[in-house]
């Protein structure tokens, strides 16, 4: 392996806003490593797309990325685009990749009542490799699915300042807690990057003892473990690219600046 260059980022990439919610957790562990943040809203959102539109475009624009920005990893922080592309990228791209996990296996872990839920894009929760979380990690629990796309434009609005109606929340929670079996759920899993980001409201709309699993902090570590011993030095800002420009891009500037991402790029 030819030495790497400290000013070398990490690139976390997500369909949105979401994927702020992994690197929140990297900051913690990795305060040093230079990251560039890229988020793919000129195809935003991800779940209605058939497979093959997300496999193509996730696989073309992270080539470009990496020919353009070489980058030491490249964090696919979207379960959508996990789920769907991550065998795909890592044939194309000779750089560690890290894919996006739903978080089955702790949530079946941390359920009492044997009952939980999980909340992701209409393709993450149709995926085989969904299934076969399930069936490895949750021998003799229930696991309930339910869609939520909405949850994907109100965690965007959130990050912009736009106001959100606080009853978006309440058919996601509906989804699940209507399923028979439901209103033994006490534990949900999180099963999109963007969904962290809204965790608050969510809560509010799932009433009080029901806890929520996600991955970030699990994805933040492996990280950290494949970048270990690794030089690294910030030669200049962080930043988030985009790969459309849009009408309120600029809104999101005072959210992204929290994150610790000082400019805005496009691709």
């Amino acid at each position: 392996m030819s030495e790497i260059d400290p000013a070398s980022p990490l690139l976390l990439f997500d369909s949105g806003v979401g994927g702020l919610s992994v690197l929140s957790e990297v900051r913690t562990l990795l305060p040093d490593a230079p990251v560039i943040y890229a988020a793919d809203n000129g195809g935003l959102p991800y779940g209605p797309k058939t497979e093959a539109e997300v496999a193509a475009r996730v696989c073309g624009l992270l080539g470009r990325m990496a020919e353009r920005y070489r980058p030491r990893l490249v964090c696919i922080a979207c379960n959508t685009a996990s789920t769907i592309a991550l065998g795909m990228v890592r044939d194309v791209l000779e750089i560690p990749i890290v894919g996006t996990v739903p978080a089955i296996k702790p949530a079946a872990e941390q359920t009492r009542s044997g009952t939980f839920g999980l909340l992701g894009t209409a393709a993450t929760i149709r995926q085989p490799y969904v299934d076969r979380l399930e069936a490895e990690f949750a021998q003799g629990k229930q696991l309930l699915r339910a869609a939520a796309p909405e949850l994907v434009a109100a965690a965007e609005a959130k990050l912009r300042g736009e106001p959100v109606d606080p009853a978006v929340y309440l058919p996601a929670a509906a989804a699940l807690r209507d399923q028979p079996a439901g209103a033994a759920i006490d534990t949900v899993v999180l099963a999109c990057t963007h969904f962290p980001l809204v965790e608050a409201e969510l809560a509010a709309a799932f009433g009080p003892g029901v806890s929520f699993v996600h991955g970030a902090a699990g994805i933040a570590r492996r990280i950290a473990r494949l970048c270990e011993g690794q030089p690294m030095q910030r030669v200049q800002p962080d930043f988030a690219l985009f790969t459309r420009d849009e009408l309120g891009l600029s809104a999101l500037a005072p959210a992204l600046a929290s994150y610790g991402l000082a400019g805005m790029e496009q691709l």
